[in-house]
């Protein structure tokens, strides 16, 4: 099991350091320059310089790219062009919105989807199970900005159980923090949720026509008993895969979500950047948010090498 997280840690390593590149020097020849857009087309030319130079805009490429990996992994992310401000500060505002929105939405797509999917599984060609993939595919193919539109109507403008916007902040408490995240949540979860259902059902009606699940009934445990006892765990590992693709989705991707509620998170704090052509914001969260997904793939990598103990073994 060591050698196999020290494997998978070696693949992680290489890919930030590939990741860091891409997305520095791909943000960089962007066109446009941070100082002549903050001062604006009128601005005198020594100006421009003077400005340049106290952003360290007019050092080389590759002085600008070590610096700022360096500062990075040593928790230093630079300072806004636009705010003036630490960009670790506003990472780390914006992130008590996005992640908890982010675990809030994969623990109800997940607590959805999970008796769904084997609900479907244990009625094949039921009309249980049609029903479920009915839903899946109405889930899969509408729009989750649709679904966010349709919450706000039904639930803050008609019931007016939730507010239409905005998040309350954690200095008002839990559960009013929680209830400015459970629309969005609800409106996040709800395709992922129908996609992680139709792909338990997938997995386990393969594993239920594998022989060892035969060899089970055989030796007298009912259809229930051996989807539960063995099944569930055999078809684990492209749900494993799905789920954490979700989180990632969830956490780099809301973007539309939080701008549909208003929401202060990463998502927002990225675009306000690309459009005020703030460089070093846009690179650190970008960044910020590849660590996320390529750690919570070797998580997952993980957890297929404790579900499935043959993965230990090919390593």
């Amino acid at each position: 099991m060591l050698r196999y997280a020290l494997k998978r840690g070696l693949s992680l390593a290489i890919s930030l350091a590939v990741a860091s590149l891409v997305i520095f020097f791909v943000i960089e020849i962007a066109p446009g320059d941070p100082a002549s857009f903050m001062l604006g087309i009128n601005a005198e030319p020594d100006t421009v310089a003077a400005l340049r130079t106290e952003l360290g805009l007019d050092q080389s490429k590759l002085q600008r790219y070590l610096g700022w990996v360096g500062g990075m992994l040593s928790g230093d992310f630079g300072m806004s062009y636009t705010y003036r401000t630490p960009v670790a500060e506003m990472i780390a505002d914006r992130m008590w919105v996005s992640l908890p929105l982010a675990i809030y939405a994969l623990t109800l797509s997940t607590l959805i989807a999970f008796p769904a999917g084997i609900y479907a599984a244990a009625r094949r060609g039921k009309p249980g199970d049609m029903a479920v993939m009915g839903a899946t595919q109405l889930g899969v193919a509408v729009p989750n900005f649709w679904f966010a539109m349709i919450l706000v109507l039904i639930f803050a403008i008609n019931l007016r159980w939730f507010g239409a916007g905005g998040f309350a902040g954690w200095d008002k408490g839990f559960g009013a923090a929680m209830k400015s995240l459970t629309l969005p949540a609800i409106a996040l979860a709800l395709p992922q949720a129908a996609i992680l259902a139709r792909v338990m059902r997938s997995a386990l009606l393969d594993i239920l026509g594998e022989d060892f699940m035969r060899t089970a009934r055989a030796k007298g445990l009912t259809r229930r008993q051996a989807l539960w006892r063995h099944g569930l765990r055999n078809a684990m590992i492209p749900v494993l895969t799905i789920i954490g693709l979700q989180f990632s989705f969830l956490l780099a991707g809301a973007i539309i979500i939080e701008q549909v509620f208003f929401l202060p998170g990463l998502g927002r704090l990225v675009f306000q950047a690309i459009s005020a052509r703030d460089l070093i914001v846009v690179e650190s969260v970008v960044m910020l948010l590849v660590f996320a997904v390529i750690s919570v793939n070797f998580l997952v990598d993980l957890a297929y090498a404790l579900v499935d103990p043959r993965l230990r073994s090919r390593t």
